[in-house]
């Protein structure tokens, strides 16, 4: 693997760090499992690239992402929560509908961004003043992204709302004992989850030059291994430490992923991606047993 190589995928690992964070806050944050990701991921994808398309300004085009993101997490807790559907069966009928929803936006399968004005349009410039390759000004530029919601998020779930949010996904009777209102919090959960999701879809496709439809697909696994991985490396209770490993997670995820494909003994190929992703993912979640199975037969000797 080469530094462009290299490069590449940490800057990929950033931009699914935010997946990663959003999976974290649906999945051990509030104790819900979301797989609307996979169609809210290209839908701030879609959103984004066709305003930008459009003519409206890329900072406008995110935020609408976003906004994107936000309405398609609330619907997945309306199903849940005013219909009594199961968290999980909503999420797929969200997810699927998302599906046509993105072609509807795009009017098409796919959209080039090519030569359109983007957040990164500055970036060859600044790289001409500062005589840097874009190779290492791109993920510089994600990086302090990515760090400026992980403290966003971090600081979120400080405050007395963002408590009563995790204390929704520790426990919900209780919490609604002591006068929380958990439809109102499980939606804010979901909703920013979802919000996060698609702001990842919306620089990913900016930083790439494209929106797809099926960019989604795998979203949710990318996102789990990135979790599980930055949990298996940082054993801590602090959600600061905690968001952190998601960011981490990702990265290193995105590295393994590259360095598989790139390596010339073991013969994969691009289209081996979902099965190293499901590799990885399974290793990731068998790695933990194994450890406590250890520790407890140590203990009995």
């Amino acid at each position: 693997m080469n530094t462009i190589q290299f490069f590449g995928a940490f800057e990929l690992g950033l931009i699914y760090g935010l997946v990663a964070l959003g999976v974290y806050l649906s999945f051990r944050v509030l104790d819900f499992p979301d797989l609307t990701v996979d169609g809210s991921f290209p839908l701030g994808a879609a959103i984004s690239g066709i305003l930008i398309v459009s003519g409206y300004p890329p900072l406008i085009a995110t935020l609408a992402a976003v906004v994107g993101g936000l309405m398609a997490g609330v619907i997945t807790g309306w199903l849940t929560l005013r219909w009594k559907i199961l968290n999980l069966l909503a999420s797929i009928l969200t997810m699927t509908a998302l599906y046509s929803v993105n072609l509807r936006i795009m009017g098409r399968p796919n959209l080039s961004l090519l030569g359109e004005k983007t957040l990164f349009s500055f970036v060859p410039d600044l790289c001409s003043s500062l005589d840097i390759s874009p190779t290492f000004i791109m993920p510089a530029i994600i990086c302090l992204i990515a760090l400026a919601l992980w403290f966003i998020l971090f600081w979120f779930l400080k405050t007395s709302f963002g408590l009563a949010i995790r204390a929704t996904g520790a426990n919900p009777r209780m919490s609604m004992a002591q006068g929380v209102c958990t439809k109102t919090t499980t939606y804010a959960g979901i909703a920013v989850s979802n919000g996060l999701v698609a702001l990842g879809g919306s620089l990913f496709a900016q930083s790439q030059g494209f929106a797809d439809v099926t960019v989604g697909a795998g979203t949710i696994i990318i996102g789990l291994a990135s979790v599980i991985i930055g949990e298996a490396l940082f054993h801590t209770r602090s959600i600061l430490i905690a968001l952190a490993s998601c960011l981490v997670g990702s990265i290193i995820f995105r590295l393994i992923v590259a360095l598989a494909l790139n390596a010339s003994g073991i013969g994969l190929q691009a289209s081996d991606l979902n099965l190293v992703t499901s590799l990885l993912v399974a290793v990731a979640m068998i790695v933990p047993e194994v450890r406590k199975k250890l520790s407890v037969h140590r203990a009995k000797k």
